[in-house]
Parts: C-alpha cells; structure tokens; sequence
C-alpha cells in the first residue's frame, strides 16, 4: 500500500463514465419498468454507489475512504443503444478517488446486466474510463 502521510489533504475529485449496449427492446423494457428483475435503473445506480463507497474492500491494497461522496447518473440512450453511466466521487483527504469512482460505474453497469439478462444475454460493457481527476500532488488530468 501506497504511504501516503506525508500528502496534504486536499479536496480531491474524480470523474468516470462507461456504457452497456443492448437490443432495442430490452431498452425499452428497461426505460418503460418491464424488466423481471424490477426497476433496474435505480437499483443500478444505488449498486455503484455502494460500490464506490466500498473500493476498498473490493479491490487490494486501495485506501479506505470514510466520508467519501459518490454520485452516479444512468441515463439511457437510443443511439448505443442501451445506457451511460457516469459517477463522480469526492472526498477531502490525501489520496484519490479515481478507483472509487471507475468501481461506482463498473459495478452500477454490471448491475444492470444482471437485471436484465434474462431478455438479453449479449449485452457488452465498454468504454469505463476516467474523464477526469483534481487535487493532490500530481494536479488536474482529463482526457
């Protein structure tokens, strides 16, 4: 683990995003409420913040955060088709967020899998990247 007592706290954010494409009509079983599992869209972003608040104990040798924010947003898209995750995690302290907030997206995505597997097995995850990080030694990053 990463000796991180001689960091300042700053406040420190992180922002990440990521998509689950999937037939059209499972989409709109998902958007319209329909799917077996019940409504997933807010069963799937409660998961990722849980998630996110919980890296630490998901992922070796990452800090554990107390007090740490994390917000997710899904909203689904036509075009794909299917939904986009994005989350943000915030805390004040001497260490990142970028793993709490890549953790709140991939685990809200794949929540939303398991809702809605039994319409549609092929589903894909892609693209869970980091849009952005502040604070700390190493400054501000986006893409």
């Amino acid at each position: 683990m990463v000796d991180v007592t001689g960091k300042d706290e700053t406040v420190r954010t992180a922002v990440a995003e990521g998509w689950l494409r999937m037939e059209a009509e499972t989409l709109a079983a998902l958007v319209e409420g329909r799917t077996p599992k019940g409504e997933a869209l807010s069963v799937a972003r409660i998961a990722g913040i849980q998630a996110g608040k919980r890296t630490d104990q998901l992922i070796p040798l990452c800090h554990a955060l107390p007090g740490a924010s994390v917000t997710v947003s899904m909203e689904p898209d036509p075009e794909l088709p299917g939904v986009r995750a994005r989350a943000e995690a915030r805390y004040r302290g001497r260490t990142g967020v970028e793993m709490e907030a890549l953790t709140a997206v991939s685990v809200s995505l794949l929540t939303l899998y398991d809702m809605c597997k039994a319409l549609d097995r092929g589903m894909i995850l892609g693209e869970i990247r980091l849009l952005s990080k502040a604070g700390g030694q190493s400054g501000d990053w986006s893409v």
